[in-house]
């Protein structure tokens, strides 16, 4: 969705009003959100997580202008960026603030501990003292996980599943999600079983990416599994050109590398989520507290499958895993 139709979304309730109601709404309390991405404010994909967020709102009642306000922030995975956009919104003393990934929810909980956050895209938000408990978070936070460590040994069972001569495994980590390191602890669970030899590399910007991957490729019988991250959301074009470049068979966790011509995915919806977050920050603002508000784990995965880069790859995907695609994209 473009820019200039996500804006008229944002303000099309206000609009559409009648003179009166309008100016019987005027004395309506203007509530304050605060919504902090990881992803760059150009980016397609983060402007379809926020549109759905907005249309979450929009369907409880909510209406910019008339009941709502949003201020938004993009970190483009710099984690100084968010610390700065954090301390920004925290001042303006919103009602709620938003926060995507692990690295934009410890911003805003270190630049306040009294404005409810809810969060989205976190991986393991217990261990890293987001909350108490799944159950009862205990405190001015809550929200979405975005996936358990056993879903992450499905990726290399998949990748293999695939690509049958595969050996050798590069997996593409963030150095800085820590949850991470639990991911790649399930994919070297099962690597024995299925004959694949790990090469974990954490690349920090463009040109590690590129070193890391090409010295990879230099041996045969490579594929890929991309961990999702600021870093790798923000780099994806690259490293989706790099395993092209280099006919490496690539499993991804996010389906936006897909869609940008990548050649498998197993993850959660993750624009569906900020649909859903938009009710947790619905119940807030009605007077719950996010401590009394159970974080929420996924409840299904898409496969999604790039027919085209298959065929670039002389891959013959499986039938069975055809059959179990929830979408394929020729």
């Amino acid at each position: 969705m473009r820019r200039r139709e996500f804006i008229t979304l944002l303000g099309s309730a206000a609009a559409a009003v009648c003179p009166r109601v309008a100016r019987a709404q005027q004395t309506e309390r203007v509530r304050r959100i605060g919504v902090l991405i990881n992803l760059a404010a150009d980016d397609p994909e983060g402007l379809a997580r926020i549109t759905a967020f907005a249309q979450g709102l929009q369907e409880l009642g909510w209406a910019v202008g008339r009941n709502m306000r949003i201020d938004y922030r993009w970190g483009a995975g710099d984690g100084e960026r968010a610390r700065k956009y954090a301390v920004e919104l925290a001042a303006l003393a919103p009602d709620v603030i938003l926060a995507a990934t692990s690295l934009s929810v410890r911003a805003p909980r270190q630049a306040t501990r009294i404005i409810p956050i809810v969060f989205v895209q976190v991986i393991d938000p217990v261990s890293e003292g987001i909350v108490a408990t799944l159950a009862r978070p205990g405190g001015n936070a809550t929200g979405f996980t975005v996936f358990e460590y056993g879903i992450s040994g499905k990726w290399l069972e998949l990748l293999k599943e695939i690509a049958p001569r595969i050996t050798r495994v590069a997996v593409i980590r963030d150095p800085a999600v820590a949850a991470q390191i639990g991911q790649l602890g399930a994919i070297q669970s099962v690597a024995p079983s299925l004959g694949a030899e790990l090469h974990p590399v954490e690349p920090r910007d463009a040109d590690e990416i590129e070193r890391a991957v090409t010295a990879f490729a230099r041996e045969s019988n490579g594929g890929l599994i991309v961990l999702s991250g600021a870093s790798s959301l923000a780099h994806r074009e690259l490293i989706i050109s790099l395993a092209a470049r280099h006919r490496l068979p690539t499993v991804y966790s996010d389906r936006v590398f897909v869609s940008g011509g990548g050649l498998i995915s197993y993850d959660p919806n993750r624009v569906d989520q900020y649909r859903r977050a938009a009710g947790y920050v619905d119940r807030i603002l009605k007077g719950e507290k996010p401590a009394d508000l159970p974080v929420q784990t996924p409840t299904k995965y898409d496969l999604v499958i790039n027919l085209k880069t298959a065929k670039a790859l002389s891959l013959e995907i499986p039938p069975t895993v055809l059959a179990r695609a929830d979408e394929v994209i020729e």
